[in-house]
């Protein structure tokens, strides 16, 4: 016998409770700043002190949050 699934309904933002609601706001607050971060980052560094290509890091820093999280950890030259 087949199991059917159901297909989850898709939540509104006015379903989420106000803490959710605040939750969401603040996790996306913080992936645009690690973004703007690294974007800022790669900007002013010389390319000699970044490791690899600049518009690679460029390219990967809008790759959710693990982009700019790679390159502020990774990318940079010490």
């Amino acid at each position: 016998m087949a199991i059917m699934r159901r297909r989850a309904k898709k939540k509104r933002w006015s379903d989420l409770s106000p803490r959710q609601q605040k939750a969401t706001a603040g996790l996306g607050i913080a992936q645009v700043a690690l973004c703007v971060a690294a974007l800022a980052d790669i900007r002013r560094r010389p390319a000699e002190e970044i490791k690899g290509s600049k518009p690679i890091w460029v390219a990967l820093s809008f790759v959710n949050t693990l982009g700019p999280l790679a390159y502020l950890r990774f990318g940079r030259k010490r």
